[in-house]
């Protein structure tokens, strides 16, 4: 592809051929959060600009804060896979996929440096008021595609961006005994639960039956906005977050 310009004026144009149309000329709705997972930025970046890839994101960002962007915010990048939200499952044709220089689980999981992380929020704020993207769209590879994905990781500062304006956020319950619930278990209490994840956004199937499945989309719930612990198990700490990050959403206060 040839260059163009950039849509986040602090952002350096690096073409990456790996584009189309969003379908049905649908805009961008979403930001999606990923680290790259590999062992240099380098090769990342190589890796999403080479053609054999089939792989893209609108944007990457350095350790050192520097943005590229790679493909034109118009266009379709290919970074989310199979994924779902809210009864979306084209994510790449609803979203603004940002790739994070991280060398993530299979490296450690490091920390993110401040100094990146602040690139962030100021890209997903350029992103947000340009296409008008509600804050709780603002969403990790692995809250798309649960099981399947696990980036940005635990480590990722969802606070931190929500202090910024940046993404949904409450303060998590503090992790303490009392029920829960866990692979195997039966009843209208997981129907209720699962009830909750759908509405959240996940694609949680409303059966009464607490599958592996589910608790793959618990541990994805865990690792965005309870990761003190991921265990996929449904405790009381992870119970109330959920239930109070819904009480917070826009389409359910009054």
């Amino acid at each position: 592809m040839t260059s163009f310009e950039a849509d986040f004026r602090k952002a350096t144009v690096r073409p990456s051929p790996n584009h189309g149309e969003r379908a049905d000329g649908r805009k961008p709705n979403m930001i999606l959060l990923h680290y790259t997972g590999m062992p240099t930025p380098e090769g990342a970046l190589e890796w999403l600009c080479r053609d054999d890839s089939q792989v893209s994101s609108h944007y990457f960002v350095g350790e050192d804060g520097a943005v590229l962007q790679l493909v034109p915010e118009e266009r379709r990048a290919w970074h989310a896979g199979k994924s779902y939200w809210q009864g979306e499952t084209d994510i790449n044709s609803l979203s603004i996929g940002i790739e994070i220089a991280n060398a993530g689980h299979p490296g450690g999981l490091p920390e993110y440096p401040q100094e990146q992380i602040r690139a962030v929020i100021e890209l997903c704020r350029d992103c947000g008021q340009r296409w008008s993207i509600a804050s709780e769209r603002v969403l990790g590879h692995s809250d798309v595609a649960p099981i399947r994905k696990v980036d940005p990781g635990e480590k990722f500062p969802w606070s931190e961006l929500h202090r910024a304006g940046i993404g949904h956020w409450v303060e998590p319950a503090p992790i303490s005994g009392g029920r829960f619930f866990q692979r195997g278990d039966r009843g209208q209490p997981v129907e209720a639960l699962q009830s909750m994840l759908s509405l959240y956004g996940y694609a949680t199937e409303i059966t009464g039956e607490f599958s592996d499945k589910m608790a793959g989309e618990v541990e994805a719930f865990q690792r965005h906005f309870r990761p003190a612990r991921i265990d996929g198990i449904a405790d009381f700490s992870t119970i109330d977050t959920l239930h109070r990050l819904l009480a917070s959403l826009p389409r359910y206060c009054s």
